[in-house]
């Protein structure tokens, strides 16, 4: 068992203010593996006010400076890879095969993106009679969420390192063990005191007093739409910025030229990923209404050949998801699904059999489903598929954008112009084609209630920084 009763406060494990806190549940077994402690606004405010304080010095660091202190997080940070891996896996029910080879290379792979662009990027240059200065926005607010949650917690804090800020973070309390190991790693890469904080707790109490601090220049949150609005509610009277990655309820356009058994095989595996929990979730398969049984009996195929099962086996390759209320979920859309006519092709309501403990889900498929029903319009964040037919290339356009969401998009064809073509109506921040994977060096990032800014690579060092123009001060870029 774990226990983490302190926070990380100016360069110093400290007790809480209260003696409040909460017990960290593993998906697999419903046993308590861990507690961790439950700041309130006090905790809050000490650990902006050594934020504050750490500013004025490591804002004016040099290029070199933060490009060491990169170089030591990385080198720390691979020597405690598997232990990342491993504490992922039992906290948030990751398989342990997708832990170590995903999961915690996440983490690494965005400090080596950050570490790269930091080493290039022009801080400085010249316009018209003006010097543009890019500088650090200043205090940052982060609040990650549990599904990918190295991931989230690296993609802020490596670039708002890298740009000379200081910051405050809140990780999900479901799975918090992750950002305790973190920042274990950043003390020992010796980041400065005051410059990393972490301080546990809940969304309404910590994540609300972070929100709202008149002290923090930038909120960086990763989260549902809901907690995003009252998040931006809670920063708007003091004008500081927020950046926000919601919600997402992909459409995956296969177009009448692609490899059907290839395409579906991989993308059902791709839904399956960790659970169904990610927010670029291919969910919702679109194909030509003539071709709908076809998908349907591929889709069953591959979806049965999916293991479910214990986290800790090597051949697991999906785990359960992270809560009873996320299980809940799940299960009341699989019902709604039923309830409003959508054929059930496979899986279902309930546990898979023989599995009686944990948080597990059946890896389900919809065929004919409609655009008013509500698995095709609410985020599932579970392993269902949902298959809706279409007329012609503009009627899959039309029903891939009637969605309040807008984060992500999947495109397949045997013609890549063809796939780039509609790649570009779709009104989405991201865009895969033909089975294309993540890439850390672009932006990433949702439209419409999808959120706001970009994370990964230049962009994300740019959401940290300042413009400021000196006029009548030309100076060499640096």
């Amino acid at each position: 068992m774990q226990n983490q009763t302190r926070f990380y406060i100016n360069g110093q494990w400290v007790e809480p203010s209260t003696n409040k806190s909460l017990d960290v549940v593993s998906p697999a077994t419903e046993q308590v593996i861990g507690r961790v402690a439950m700041g309130n606004n006090n905790d809050v405010d000490t650990a902006v006010a050594a934020a504050r304080c750490a500013f004025d010095s490591f804002s004016q660091t040099v290029r070199k400076e933060r490009i060491e202190l990169l170089e030591e997080i990385i080198n720390k940070y691979k020597l405690r890879i598997d232990d990342i891996a491993v504490t992922i896996s039992e906290e948030m029910g990751a398989p342990i095969s997708l832990a170590r080879s995903v999961q915690a290379p996440m983490g690494l792979n965005h400090l080596l993106t950050t570490l790269a662009v930091l080493r290039e990027y022009g801080f400085e240059d010249n316009v018209g009679s003006s010097c543009v200065l890019r500088e650090p926005v200043g205090i940052c607010g982060f609040i990650t969420p549990w599904n990918w949650p190295i991931n989230q917690i690296t993609c802020k804090v490596a670039p708002a390192l890298a740009a000379g800020c200081t910051m405050i973070l809140k990780p999900s309390e479901i799975a918090p063990f992750n950002a305790i190991l973190f920042t274990e790693i950043l003390a020992a890469a010796g980041v400065p005191a005051g410059v990393f904080n972490l301080v546990n707790g809940d969304g309404p109490t910590v994540g609300a007093a972070l929100s709202s601090h008149p002290d923090i220049d930038m909120i960086s949150f990763t989260g549902s739409v809901q907690a995003g609005i009252d998040i931006a509610q809670n920063a708007a009277p003091t004008v500081k910025r927020v950046a926000q990655e919601l919600g997402g309820k992909a459409a995956n356009i296969l177009l009448d030229d692609a490899d059907f058994q290839k395409a579906i095989t991989r993308d059902v595996g791709r839904l399956c990923t960790n659970s169904g929990q990610s927010c670029i979730s291919p969910s919702r398969m679109l194909v030509p209404e003539q071709r709908m049984d076809e998908t349907a009996t591929i889709a069953k195929q591959a979806i049965e050949r999916i293991k479910v099962g214990n986290p800790r086996d090597s051949d697991t390759k999906m785990g359960p998801v992270v809560s009873q209320s996320q299980f809940d979920k799940i299960q009341r859309l699989i019902q709604a699904g039923l309830d409003e006519g959508a054929k059930l092709v496979a899986g279902g309501l309930g546990r898979p059999d023989g599995m009686d403990i944990g948080f597990y889900v059946k890896p389900t498929v919809f065929s004919h489903v409609t655009q008013k029903m509500k698995i095709a319009r609410e985020e599932i964040f579970g392993p269902v598929l949902c298959i809706m037919g279409y007329t012609d290339e503009n009627n899959a356009l039309r029903i891939a954008n009637d969605t309040t969401y807008g984060l992500s998009g999947y495109v397949s064809s045997g013609n890549l112009e063809r796939a780039r073509t509609v790649a570009r109506r779709i009104r989405a921040g991201s865009i895969f084609i033909n089975g294309a994977l993540p890439d850390n060096k672009a932006p990433f990032g949702g439209y419409k209630q999808s959120g706001n800014g970009r994370e990964g690579g230049r962009y994300g060092l740019e959401e940290f920084l300042e413009i400021k123009a000196v006029t009548g001060a030309k100076s060499k870029s640096k």
